[in-house]
């Protein structure tokens, strides 16, 4: 302001000198009026440069004035240039949420004030089956035709969420979706989506598991308990009562085995993975699976062709009462379900890429295409009443999943319905080798104590 008066002033006292060595006194005062002239026209040339600098796309680079013009286009410039830096960071900062926003496994959608379509994640599209451009501005209400999600919408409730079945939902393959709407903005709702099928299986399986071991133990334990009550109120004949005795058996049996099966189960779940230290050959495997084999159909009554077919000496590594129990179940239940005059094939090798194949082949009812993938479920049963006849329990097939698991290996389930089922275990190369014969196992053990 200083500089900007002292130049008024020198352009003043400059004409009126000027005027008064021309002109005398009526000189000076033109003098002074043409200095004050020549001042605003100066002062207004730079007041238009700074304007048009103003009135431009850069703001970042003022033309260099001095003076009052000069400090005031400096403070423009730095308060654009802090602008322009608060923008970049809020623009940053809003980049990284919508990267955040498009990587959660959570759907988002946005919707307006009348429930269009603002902008949606990956995640929305793949479950709903949205394309983020082409239904951008389309109603919600239009694309999710959901009688749940409707009256959800309709009442704007947002205290919990709405369980619906996602677009593409099959029985075969089913997928759930939990929805819960959020508002924000003025009357904007959040709408998020989760994929809950995992957990609508685990709660639904939960249930299913919890009345399946309290039906499977109630039923010995009434027929124990209407056996004890006959015992205690009447006075039978002796053979009657060996009978009724004989029944109690093997109802106790059967929750004997019930119960073992499923600590069997437990502690499968809850100890940590066998090791490779431990070999155990696979004749002695299949040795006592033939036996088993071959008591059970005894037992059972039935004419079965069982055949084990020839295989190679090999050891398998890993914990060798978890492989006897998976490999004993598969051949059990093939030996339960295959009615008299069939065939139960069994056979162990080792395929080009070093993996063992266990299988099981039997020439059963078999089982329809879409129980098999719930096979292994526990207690899962196609015929229940088939299953109540030949004893199992309904784990078996579920403890040798999780042994194959905890192994590394794969369970491969094939089965036609009238033509019977193949059960086959794949465990890794890694734990299988070649078996130490007799005179190999004293050799290794002779240089052992030599060396």
């Amino acid at each position: 302001m200083a500089f900007r008066l002292i130049l008024f002033l020198l352009c003043l006292g400059l004409g009126g000198l000027g005027g008064a060595l021309l002109a005398g006194h009526q000189g000076a005062e033109l003098g002074l009026v043409a200095g004050a002239v020549v001042w605003f026209a100066v002062d207004s040339l730079r007041g238009l440069r700074a304007l048009r600098w103003l009135r431009g796309n850069d703001l970042r680079n003022p033309p260099r004035l001095g003076g009052l013009w000069g400090e005031a286009l400096d403070r423009v410039r730095r308060a654009v240039a802090l602008r322009d830096r608060g923008t970049e960071e809020a623009e940053s900062r809003l980049a990284d949420f919508l990267d955040a926003i498009r990587a959660s496994p959570n759907g988002v959608v946005l919707l307006d004030r009348e429930g269009r379509i603002e902008w949606l994640n990956e995640t929305a599209a793949a479950h709903f089956g949205f394309d983020p451009v082409r239904d951008q501005q389309q109603h919600i209400g239009n694309l999710l035709r959901d009688p749940d999600f409707g009256a959800m919408y309709a009442g704007r409730s947002h205290a919990e969420d709405v369980v619906i079945p996602a677009p593409g939902s099959t029985a075969l393959r089913p997928r759930k979706l939990s929805l819960r709407l959020h508002p924000y903005g003025q009357g904007r709702l959040l709408m998020l989506s989760r994929d809950v099928t995992s957990v609508e299986q685990a709660e639904f399986m939960r249930r299913d598991f919890v009345a399946n071991v309290s039906h499977e133990i109630r039923t010995p334990l009434t027929v124990l308990s209407g056996f004890v009550e006959t015992l205690q109120t009447l006075d039978l004949p002796r053979e009657e009562r060996a009978r009724y005795l004989q029944m109690m058996g093997q109802q106790t049996q059967r929750m004997q085995t019930l119960v073992n099966d499923l600590l069997t189960l437990s502690r499968l779940e809850g100890s940590p993975p066998p090791g490779a230290g431990d070999w155990t050959p696979l004749a002695s495997l299949l040795a006592q699976c033939e036996q088993e084999a071959r008591a059970l159909a005894a037992a059972l009554g039935k004419s079965l062709d069982v055949r084990f077919l020839p295989h190679a000496e090999l050891a398998l590594a890993g914990t060798a009462v978890e492989l006897q129990s998976a490999f004993s179940n598969l051949v059990t239940n093939a030996v339960r379900y295959t009615p008299g005059g069939g065939l139960v094939e069994v056979s162990a090798a080792q395929q080009p890429d070093g993996r063992l194949a266990f299988s099981v082949r039997d020439t059963g009812p078999g089982v329809a295409a879409e129980h098999v993938p719930r096979l292994t479920e526990r207690f899962y049963r196609v015929d229940r009443s088939r299953s109540r006849e030949t004893g199992g329990t309904g784990l078996g097939l579920a403890i040798v999943k999780h042994v194959v698991q905890r192994h590394g290996g794969e369970l491969h389930i094939a089965s036609t319905p009238g033509a019977g089922s193949t059960f086959t275990i794949l465990l890794p190369a890694a734990r299988v080798r070649a078996a130490e014969t007799a005179g190999s196992a004293a050799r290794h053990a002779t240089e052992s104590a030599a060396g």
